[in-house]
């Protein structure tokens, strides 16, 4: 099984497989019809207190 890493803002393609967003955020600036999604999966996605954690760090 191939696995490919993209960003939600990135244009569709017909080669995406099952497209699946892993965050807790609903992203700015895409509708839920323009994301093409087949899943959310906000619960699998890092905890908001992890999440300001990395916010914080000067390195990540």
């Amino acid at each position: 099984m191939q696995i490919e890493i993209k960003r939600i803002y990135d244009p569709v393609n017909e080669s995406d497989g099952m497209r699946v967003l892993v965050d807790r955020l609903w992203p700015r600036g895409i509708s839920k019809e323009r994301a093409h999604l087949d899943l959310w999966l906000k619960e699998i996605a890092p905890s908001n207190a992890l999440r300001k954690q990395f916010c914080h760090q000067a390195e990540h």
